[in-house]
């Protein structure tokens, strides 16, 4: 597998990749619905893995369990996306995504066609979608390979151990993209890796 050749010439992460089994990684895919990912991930921000699938769950049993239109979203009464766990931030996040995809047809675009950069500019004009949630769109919900994501926290605390990172904020960041380039073309798969080696600890 090219991307193990490359990643593996980080000695430190090569130690990770020889501990910690495939199966144990994020399994990423094609998501055929992008508006699937990107309310999921709005629903999932600081929940556990566990409350957050409870919640998605309510949230799709309001819609008879199939994941709803831009319109079937935009006309469901806020009380009942309230009672199911969801805050009024978050409600109004989910619905600000149905409006864009609607107004802006984006059902039609073939995503493929687009680069990183390209889908980033598009999607973080969506108010409640910042950098973090784009970064994680093109990882897990397009599988694409050379995503990087410094300001997440769990690949933040990964490297602070894994590279000893005495560092806060803005120079943490800038020193983790700086490791990052070695990672290249294939930073979304060492993110991977850093984030089962964190989880297993």
């Amino acid at each position: 597998m090219q991307h193990l050749l490359v990643l593996s010439k980080d000695s430190k992460l090569n130690k990770l990749i020889g501990a910690i089994p495939m199966d144990q990684l994020h399994q990423t895919g094609i998501k055929s619905d992008l508006r699937e990912y990107l309310v999921g991930s709005i629903i999932s921000q600081q929940l556990s893995t566990k409350v957050a699938k409870v919640i998605q769950d309510r949230f799709l049993a309001l819609f008879k369990n199939k994941f709803p239109t831009n319109k079937a979203i935009l006309k469901m009464e806020d009380e009942k996306l309230r009672a199911i766990g969801l805050s009024y931030q978050k409600l109004s996040y989910i619905k600000n995504i149905a409006a864009y995809f609607e107004e802006n047809k984006l059902h039609r675009t073939n995503w493929n066609e687009l680069s990183d950069e390209e889908i980033m500019k598009l999607l973080i004009q969506i108010k409640g979608v910042g950098q973090w949630t784009t970064e994680m769109v093109l990882m897990f919900g397009l599988s694409r390979p050379d995503v990087f994501s410094p300001g997440d926290y769990g690949i933040q605390m990964a490297m602070k151990k894994l590279y000893k990172l005495n560092l806060e904020g803005k120079e943490l960041q800038k020193k983790m993209i700086q490791i990052a380039e070695k990672w290249r073309p294939y930073r979304s798969h060492a993110c991977m890796y850093l984030w089962a080696w964190k989880d297993s600890k």
